[in-house]
């Protein structure tokens, strides 16, 4: 369930979800290339510091970023990675990433 949250002059929320096809795509800022597996994300990741983290159980792969607290949570499986886990990215990985809607 993708969209925008607005609130109503009624006081209350609706949800607009974006048109049926809409895919967001997570891009290297610095090579603008398209992150299409966890293997290059990691690759990136790894250059900026993060560290495979093993505590997340068997349905996530997580990295963490010593010495923080920052942790990124993702989906094992690639195909469900999505638009919160690539916006997660971005905060934690400032001026590196950017989300594409295509």
């Amino acid at each position: 369930m993708a969209g925008v949250w607005n609130f109503g002059p009624n006081g209350v929320f609706s949800l607009d979800q974006l048109p049926k096809g809409k895919k967001a795509l997570l891009v290297h800022t610095a090579t603008n290339q398209v992150v299409s597996s966890y293997t290059s994300l990691e690759q990136i990741l790894r250059q900026l510091g993060w560290e495979r983290y093993n505590g997340g159980g068997p349905d996530f792969l997580q990295f963490h970023k010593p010495p923080t607290i920052d942790l990124i949570s993702l989906p094992r499986d690639f195909s469900r990675f999505g638009s919160v886990q690539m916006f997660d990215i971005v905060v934690k990985c400032p001026n590196t990433f950017h989300v594409k809607d295509v």
